[in-house]
């Protein structure tokens, strides 16, 4: 890149942050072009912050997204989750706030008071707007939520269907600080494969599992090694009781058969090669409340 290129050159970090399950993650994805972030129809699927990268000729979006706030954390790994998305504030150049359209809720509210006071310029993205066909439905919800901080811009997209998505990056791009690329033009995420495999088999837990149980769970890769062109990968799923376990393995093993092959057929899509992949479950009591556990398990760092 030549002197002139890098003084008209655009990057950046952006915080995606928000209430639980308005679509940050589906967003990241949407936006950098891979699965690179957990998704599932359950709220605050993603516990850490992952690094998503839009690079282009004339700029780059390093997004940073969040866990799903509540205003009233419940246990010691909402309140690391909490600490978190603080910390990434701090760090950030400037901060997209995702609402999910037609919905206003005293979490969103909170998160709208933590943007505000975060000092950085923000913005809004109104997500989920396929949901809604008669879009001038919308206006007044846009007018309430408009008014109650003064965003710099205000997106509509649908993350679902790509809609608006497009749009929404240039603009964010022109706001960005003048600066020669922040990572390589070919980085996606920071996040290693090993981290990656972990997520996807935690997120087929979150789809395939009921009730609570879900949230009681953690995935620790255990082994990724490269035999050629095949990845052998192990991981333990780590549940907060022994009841747990053998729901999560299931009558002969089939839930925990499932949730491996849709788990190594995503990592397969992912990583572009053939993977073979082992589980185990394993129970460490009510880890979720223990902070030295969190730190084990890589959710308390």
């Amino acid at each position: 890149m030549t002197e002139t290129d890098q003084m008209s050159f655009h990057a950046g970090h952006v915080a995606l942050v928000g209430r639980p399950n308005v679509g940050k993650s589906t967003l990241l994805n949407a936006a950098v072009g891979a699965h690179i972030a957990v998704v599932s129809p359950r709220p605050q699927t993603t516990r850490q912050r992952v690094l998503g990268v839009v690079t282009e000729d004339h700029w780059q979006i390093a997004f940073v997204d969040t866990p799903g706030l509540l205003s009233r954390p419940s246990h010691a790994m909402d309140r690391h989750m909490h600490r978190g998305v603080q910390a990434t504030l701090d760090e950030v150049d400037m901060v997209c706030l995702v609402v999910e359209a037609m919905r206003l809720s005293d979490d969103d509210r909170f998160m709208v008071r933590q943007v505000q006071a975060s000092g950085r310029p923000y913005s809004l993205v109104v997500n989920k707007i396929d949901l809604h066909k008669h879009r001038e439905k919308l206006l007044p919800y846009l007018k309430t939520i408009s008014e109650l901080a003064d965003f710099e811009q205000v997106h509509l997209v649908s993350a679902e269907r790509q809609d608006g998505v497009r749009g929404w990056l240039q603009d964010l791009a022109k706001r960005l600080p003048v600066s020669p690329p922040l990572y390589d033009a070919d980085t996606l995420t920071d996040r290693s494969e090993r981290f990656l495999a972990g997520e996807l088999v935690r997120e087929q837990l979150m789809r395939q599992l009921r009730d609570e149980i879900p949230y009681a769970t953690a995935v620790v890769t255990e082994k990724f090694e490269l035999d050629g062109s095949l990845r052998r990968i192990a991981a333990t799923i780590w549940v907060g009781q022994e009841r747990h376990k053998g729901i999560v393995i299931g009558r002969g093993g089939e839930r925990l058969k499932q949730v491996g092959t849709s788990a190594r057929r995503a990592m397969e899509t992912l990583f572009d090669g053939p993977v073979h992949l082992e589980l185990w479950v394993k129970v460490r009591r009510d880890w979720v409340e223990d902070e030295a556990a969190l730190r084990e398990l890589g959710l308390n760092s």
